[in-house]
This record gives structure tokens, sequence and C-alpha cells, in this order.
């Protein structure tokens, strides 16, 4: 009874984390749509009855801002801008942080550090595990997804000789949780050895 409510908890919150980050991202997407549709009115009334042009035209409008916003944010200049409104604004959200890391993440950004793929010591048993941060004494703080919901689990806080590092993307290591370990044969094959922690992984060389 303990094990099924664990288990009903774990991927009800699972879930959670997928779907409200997806609602948020329509209803903020419906809302720009929504004021901008005074905008494009004048140019939709040209266009034929049985298109949905207005519509159309405040969604392309959206997502041509989005793609005008975020090309901005990648210069020097917009990026100091970024940094300076998370610090100021976004960075008190508890879980900002975080959430932003496992999105970089997502994205395929290979200089984010957080949320780094690792097999750890726990018992026995090697376990997938993700790295948070590295404390000032060399431990490491991981997260251990639960299966087959990844987005919840356990934090753990452990020397880095039960840390082993992995050489692969940060969606193949969520893949093999979600489909409760299959591929779990190519995480031991990329687990590293002698970690010398996050900042020098780029030096650590794999061993046989």
């Amino acid at each position: 009874m303990k094990y099924a409510r664990e288990f009903v908890t774990s991927t009800v919150v699972g879930g959670l984390f997928i779907v409200v980050p997806v609602y948020l991202a329509v209803a903020l997407l419906l809302k720009g749509m929504k004021s901008v549709g005074g905008l494009v009115r004048p140019i939709a009334v040209l266009i034929p009855d049985w298109l949905p042009a207005e519509s159309l035209l405040s969604l392309v409008l959206v997502l041509a801002l989005c793609f005008l916003v975020g090309v901005a944010v990648r210069t020097p200049s917009g990026r100091a801008v970024r940094e300076r409104m998370e610090m100021v604004f976004f960075e008190r959200l508890p879980g900002y942080g975080l959430l932003r890391s496992l999105t970089q993440r997502l994205a395929g950004d290979s200089e984010e550090r957080t949320w780094q793929p690792a097999l750890v010591d726990i018992e026995d048993a090697l376990v997938p595990a993700f790295v948070i941060e590295e404390l000032d004494d060399g431990r490491f703080t991981v997260f251990v997804p639960s299966v087959p919901t990844p987005l919840a689990g356990a934090v753990y806080v452990l020397r880095r000789e039960r840390v082993h590092l992995l050489d692969i993307p940060f969606t193949q290591a969520i893949r093999s949780v979600s489909r409760w370990g299959a591929g779990s044969k190519d995480l031991v094959a990329a687990m590293r050895k002698g970690v010398t922690g996050l900042a020098d992984r780029g030096a650590v060389e794999r061993t046989p």
C-alpha cells in the first residue's frame, strides 16, 4: 500500500512538472495573440473570411516577436540584460534557477553544468542520477529520479568517489529512466572514473 501511494504521488508530481509549463506556455501564447489582435485586424479584413486570418497573423506576430527576443538575448549586450533581469526578478522565485538549468539542458546547452548525468553508488548498486551542484568540500548534491517519472525523486549529498559522471546527453539519461532502465548499458559504458569535479569534467578521460 505504501509503495502504491508513493508511486501515485511521484507520478502525479512528475506529470505536473510536464503539464504546468506546457499549460503556462500555451496560456501566454494565447494571451499574446489576443493582445496583438488589434494590430493585425486591418490586414486580416483583406483576407477571405474562410481563413482565420486574424488568429493566424496574431500567432505569426507573437512567434516572430519571440524569435527576435531570442536572437537579442544571444548577443553580449542582450545576455547581460537577461542575466541582470534574472538576478533582480526571477532568481527570487523558488526553484527558478533549477528550472532554468533543466530547460537549458533539454535545449542541449553543453555549457550548462547543472543536471549533469551520472551513476551514483547507493548501497550496493549503481543508480542513475543527475548532479545538481558541487559543494565546497568536494561532495556532490545529486538528484536520483523515480522510475518512470524522471522529474520526481530524492536528493542525496554524496562523496565524489561515489559519483561517476557520464559522457552522454542529458536527454539520453532521461530517456533511459523513463523507459524503466532500458539503455542502461550505454550509461554504464559512459561512466567516468576518478572524477575531479564539474568544472574539470571536460578534462576527465574516460576509463575503458
